[in-house]
C-alpha cells in the first residue's frame, strides 16, 4: 500500500520546498524567465439574439493583379490570321492591333469576306506568313470600351402587358460604327490590292480535306 502524502490531519509528509523541487516546478519557472506561465483569458462573447435567415459569406477582396497578355511572336500588325472558331470559322482576316484586354482587333475587311471589325482571342487563330502593310490604317479610336454593350433601362410593364408576348426588335449597328468600318476597309483594301492575288486569298475560306495534316502545313 502506497504511503500517504499526509502524516496526520493538516500535516503533509513533504515540505513545501521539497515538493517544489520534486515536481520540477523550478525548471518550469526558470524556462519562463522566473515566473510561471499564465494562460490567456479569453473574453467571453455573447451570441447574437437573432440569426440571419440566409448564410451570406463575407466578400473577400481580390488580391489578383491584372497582367498584360503576351502576344505571340508570330502575330504582328498586318499579319493575316485564320479564324478557328465562331460564326466566321475558316475566314482569313487581317490583324490590326492588340487591345488592353489582350484580345486581337481584326477586320476581314468586311467588303471582301464579310468579317467586320471585331475582337478575337489569340487562342483561336492561326498566324500565317502573309503580311499586309497597314501603316495607312488608323485604329487609334478602337479600344475595349468601343465594343461595350449599351445598358438599356427596362421599362415597367403595366398589368395588361404582363401576359403579352415580347417581340424582340432587330439589332442594328449605330451609324458611327458603320462609318468607321468603311474608313478602315477603304485603307485596308488599298493596301491589299497592292499585293497580287491577296484579295482572292482573303476571300477564300480555309478548310481541311481527308488526308490533310495540319501539323505538317506551313501557313
Amino acid at each position: 500500500m502506497a504511503p500517504s502524502s499526509k502524516l496526520s490531519q493538516g500535516i503533509k509528509r513533504a515540505s513545501r520546498s521539497h515538493a517544489y523541487h520534486r515536481r520540477g516546478l523550478w525548471a518550469i519557472k526558470a524556462k519562463h524567465g522566473g515566473s510561471f506561465p499564465k494562460a490567456r483569458k479569453l473574453v467571453a462573447t455573447s451570441e447574437p439574439k437573432f440569426y440571419p435567415a440566409d448564410d451570406v459569406k463575407p466578400r473577400v477582396p481580390s488580391t489578383r493583379k491584372p497582367k498584360p497578355t503576351k502576344l505571340r511572336s508570330t502575330i504582328t500588325p498586318g499579319t493575316v490570321l485564320i479564324l478557328l472558331a465562331g460564326r466566321f470559322m475558316g475566314k482569313r482576316v487581317v490583324f490590326l492591333k492588340q487591345l488592353k484586354s489582350g484580345l486581337l482587333l481584326i477586320s476581314g475587311p468586311f467588303k471582301i469576306n464579310g468579317v467586320p471589325i471585331r475582337r478575337v482571342n489569340q487562342t483561336y487563330v492561326i498566324a500565317t506568313s502573309t503580311k499586309v502593310d497597314i501603316s495607312g490604317v488608323n485604329v487609334m479610336r478602337f479600344d475595349d470600351e468601343y465594343f461595350a454593350r449599351e445598358k438599356k433601362e427596362k421599362a415597367k410593364k403595366t398589368e395588361g402587358e404582363l401576359f403579352e408576348t415580347e417581340k424582340e426588335a432587330s439589332k442594328s449597328l449605330p451609324d458611327y460604327k458603320k462609318d468607321d468600318q468603311k474608313v478602315v476597309d477603304a485603307a485596308l483594301i488599298k493596301a491589299i490590292e497592292a499585293v497580287p492575288d491577296l484579295k482572292t486569298y482573303l476571300g477564300a475560306r480555309f478548310s481541311l480535306r481527308d488526308g490533310d495534316k495540319p501539323h505538317e502545313m506551313v501557313f
